[in-house]
């Protein structure tokens, strides 16, 4: 084997919910993702769904108990010294398949070996067994510190919704909440006690609250010393409000994201790319191969929602340009693209008269 290190540490990640343009749902994940040699080890295995153990939604016994199994302080869960490095994000049944490793002691070192997908039992490396990924060899120090530092897990995550539209903030609420985020509704945060505003991670406004409001909203937030994302609400669509809303959950640090840029234009913009007369685009930034879905919402001059599926594909690394429909991007309309792990939500500039 070989004698090579590789660096290891954690970092926050999170397993994108949202509201589907089919109606249904996908569970919002927060969990420490492990860093190999400075990327996350995610995503050497392809476009895989799935969570670490490490998720701030088990009960805090159980994060530690896995903790205390990493540094192989407890048993293994699995026969022939397998641990499972990431699972179903929505059941964690080995059933639904799972990446496991062998992780054993060699002196002070902690070695991650024979990486397979597993679904039952007993890993078969030959036929399901990841060529090409580790072994690795971690130092003990720096191995035992990156784990040891965790103590509850990853925060939990909860946004406060201020709004006119109680209708909208009610479906929101419920849509966040279905989807594993905790959301509450207030009129007036300053009524809020300054412990519960630590709770929050982000404060999402409607379009009617004024600039006023919300600056005295973050006051109240930074004098309870609480540092919180801002999300300025593009338009009263659930799925586009929700996906806003994870993108400013999401504290994984930039360089370690896959979906990093996304930007819409219609035809009718200076400049908009277009594969046919009258054509727009979005365009979306990657930094690794990952399957990215794009969906258009607008609006109508009624205020009724419309939703079309614009793109489902893998990407390779680097900057994309998507062909929109200019029938899906009539009047006030949006973007939002996902990956397995981030969303991303922008406007459509330019967009003709619905």
């Amino acid at each position: 084997m070989s004698g090579a290190y590789a660096t290891f540490d954690l970092a926050p990640a999170i397993r994108a919910g949202g509201v589907l343009a089919d109606g249904g749902y996908q569970v919002h994940r927060d969990f420490v993702d492990f860093v190999v040699d400075g990327r996350p080890l995610l995503f050497q295995l392809s476009d895989l769904d799935a969570v670490s153990p490490l998720a701030s939604d088990v009960p805090p016994a159980i994060f530690t108990e896995q903790v205390r199994a990493l540094l192989l302080e407890a048993e293994p869960p699995l026969p022939d010294g397998r641990f499972v490095i990431y699972g179903c994000p929505e059941c964690a049944d080995l059933g639904c398949g799972a990446v496991t490793a062998v992780i054993e002691r060699d002196g002070e070192d902690y070695i991650w070996r024979d990486f397979a997908w597993q679904t039952d039992e007993h890993a078969d490396l030959e036929l399901n067994g990841y060529q090409g990924v580790g072994p690795f060899r971690f130092h003990g120090a720096e191995y035992r510190a990156a784990l040891t530092s965790l103590s509850e897990g990853p925060p939990r995550r909860r946004v406060l919704l201020i709004g006119a539209r109680v209708a909208v903030l009610a479906k929101l609420a419920a849509a966040l909440r279905t989807i594993g985020i905790g959301a509450d509704i207030t009129q007036d945060a300053r009524a809020v006690p300054a412990e519960e505003l630590r709770g929050y991670g982000a404060v999402a406004f409607g379009r009617a609250v004024t600039e006023t409001e919300r600056a005295v909203v973050l006051d109240t937030f930074e004098h309870a010393g609480v540092e919180v994302a801002r999300v300025d609400g593009l338009a009263p669509i659930v799925p586009l409000l929700v996906a806003q809303i994870e993108h400013a959950l999401d504290r994984s640090p930039l360089p370690q994201r896959r979906l990093t840029g996304l930007a819409a234009a219609s035809g009718a913009s200076r400049g908009a790319f277009r594969a046919k007369s009258g054509e727009g685009a979005a365009d979306v930034e990657v930094t690794s191969a990952c399957r990215v879905r794009i969906t258009a919402y607008r609006l109508d001059r009624l205020y009724r929602t419309h939703t079309r599926e614009v793109y489902d594909g893998v990407l390779e690394p680097g900057r994309h340009r998507v062909p929109l429909d200019p029938r899906a991007v009539r009047g006030q309309a949006y973007v939002v693209a996902r990956t397995t792990a981030e969303v991303l939500a922008a406007p459509v500039t330019g967009a003709p008269g619905g």
